[in-house]
């Protein structure tokens, strides 16, 4: 059969899996799920079946499970069924039903793809579905990147999509030519839902104008993919020239690379970042400002240094780590200290090297970030000073002085600003006997 010799050139075409991986797949009782289910055991792919009853339509959900079980029992195939308290789930994370289902589903063929030792997932969206996420992306307002309708597989998930080269037509002519049994489920037929309106009201809209209309799209869709690469190649060979890793998640560009660029070159350079064009509009305006101006976008910040920009990953807090009597190194962001106890009073020099009287002591001491409001007595001087107003006079960054480790000692005051300067009130004295010597490198 045609669909079949289709379907077998798809997954290979797209490495979506092959007949030596187990296969989840995500079966609901309708055409679409059927139709795949059947094809995969057709062409003897190992497959066990994971359905979701989501309890919101009573007895039509009881008769989706039958059907699916009925169908796995008839087949000898393995079967996972569960039911959710769905309405429960959306009340008490205050999302939609439909968010709610999605949460709950994708959670659960996760937990039972790695407890199964499946491979991937498959789920049944078609051709139709990925032109109905690229209406429904533009209805609100999108990029390039949001033309590229359904994927049939992503670098950062384990569900495929085996069945998008396939029309709706198709998959209804198919299903009811060969039997396979389906139910159709009530609720996709209510325009209430966003998706629901696209596909019955919008697209016949569109149908009537071309009655090739999806065809159309899923070939528009291709292009655009197509163009989303050359831009995607582009802008990472050049955030490889520009982009100079400080650690992992923080880069450092240097100013005058940005001002070559047009605002729609640096939307591309940033999108990965979730930058909109309004903020990199913005930036490109601060470039010649004071430094120290902030710009964000939901998971990662800019910040405007003297010669560069600062790009880093948001909420990348460290914890503290503890160091009693017995401890000889510890690990801290990008650091390690080397901890020796001796009676060598030699003064040494380095940035990385403190000597530490150690009856000053109290232990445990701590390696932590710079908190509000810290305050150190820096040697040499006599009264004490803000620590952030240290960083400033040190011109240090609002982003690398989070970096910065800060040794506390554990009577809470600050022993070493680390690489900068030790406090006043434990440097080795003239009555001292015994030091505490701290080495910090780079990991």
């Amino acid at each position: 059969m045609e669909i079949l010799k289709r379907f077998e050139r798809y997954v290979e075409d797209n490495k979506l899996f092959s007949k030596d991986e187990k296969i989840l797949v995500a079966v609901s009782g309708g055409r679409d799920s059927m139709l795949l289910l059947w094809l995969l055991h057709q062409l003897y792919y190992p497959v066990e079946i994971a359905h979701c009853n989501f309890q919101l339509r009573g007895e039509e959900s009881d008769a989706d499970e039958q059907l699916v079980r009925g169908f796995a029992v008839a087949n000898e195939i393995p079967i996972h069924v569960q039911r959710f308290d769905t309405t429960g789930y959306a009340a008490t994370h205050k999302v939609s039903i439909q968010i709610a289902a999605r949460e709950l589903r994708y959670g659960w063929f996760e937990r039972l793809r790695m407890e199964r030792g499946c491979k991937v997932i498959a789920v049944a969206q078609h051709m139709n579905d990925s032109v109905e996420t690229v209406l429904f992306n533009l209805s609100r307002g999108t990029g390039l990147q949001g033309l590229q309708g359904i994927l049939p597989l992503r670098d950062d998930s384990h569900v495929v999509r085996p069945l998008l080269f396939l029309h709706s037509e198709e998959i209804t002519d198919f299903v009811q030519n060969q039997g396979i049994p389906y139910r159709d489920d009530s609720s996709n037929f209510s325009n209430k839902y966003a998706r629901n309106k696209i596909r019955l009201d919008i697209i016949p809209e569109f149908e009537q104008l071309n009655p090739h209309f999806i065809r159309i799209m899923a070939d528009n869709i291709a292009r655009f993919r197509d163009a989303q690469e050359v831009i995607n190649n582009h802008m990472q060979e050049l955030r490889s020239q520009i982009m100079i890793a400080r650690s992992d998640h923080s880069w450092r560009i240097a100013k005058e690379e940005l001002e070559h660029l047009q605002l729609s070159e640096l939307y591309f350079m940033f999108e990965p970042f979730g930058f909109s064009k309004t903020v990199l509009q913005d930036l490109l305006e601060s470039l010649h400002k004071d430094s120290g101006k902030q710009f964000a976008s939901d998971t990662y910040i800019i910040v405007t240094d003297r010669e560069d920009v600062i790009l880093s990953k948001k909420n990348m807090d460290l914890e503290p780590v503890h160091i009693d009597l017995a401890t000889t190194r510890v690990e801290w962001g990008a650091f390690q200290i080397e901890i020796t106890g001796n009676s060598d009073l030699a003064i040494e020099n380095g940035a990385g090297i403190a000597k530490i009287d150690t009856a000053s002591l109290v232990y445990p001491l701590t390696i932590r970030q710079w908190e509000e409001g810290d305050t150190f007595q820096p040697l040499g001087m006599n009264g004490k000073k803000k620590l952030s107003d240290y960083f400033i006079q040190k011109k240090i960054n609002i982003l690398d002085k989070k970096r910065v480790p800060i040794l506390v000692n554990g009577d809470g005051k600050i022993i070493w600003v680390v690489n900068y300067h030790l406090d006043e009130r434990f440097k080795i004295r003239d009555n001292t006997q015994k030091v505490l010597k701290l080495v910090c490198n780079l990991k």
